[in-house]
């Protein structure tokens, strides 16, 4: 998977868990604590694609482009075999 991928559906399931906090009761300290580590998971996983991404940019060095010059030639026109004609069979 591509690293802006990644980075967008881990942007969406961090916004899903920050969502279910928001509506979650704060009654229940237990699954709270369990949220707040999923998201700091989630967070901690974004961190290292970036640097992956990054480093992946940092190490492939750009190639040189080479354009050819630019000569067009057309292509050759297609010879369609006809059967003989009239003058074929007059000479």
């Amino acid at each position: 998977m591509k690293a802006n991928k990644a980075l967008k559906r881990l942007t969406h399931v961090e916004d899903l868990l920050s969502d279910v906090m928001e509506r979650y009761s704060e009654g229940v300290p237990e699954i709270r604590q369990q949220l707040l580590d999923a998201k700091a998971a989630v967070a901690g996983a974004k961190d290292a694609v970036k640097l992956q991404a990054s480093a992946e940019k940092q190490s492939k060095p750009k190639k040189a482009s080479v354009k050819k010059a630019g000569v067009k030639v057309p292509p050759p026109k297609s010879t369609r075999k006809i059967g003989k004609t009239k003058r074929d069979y007059e000479a």
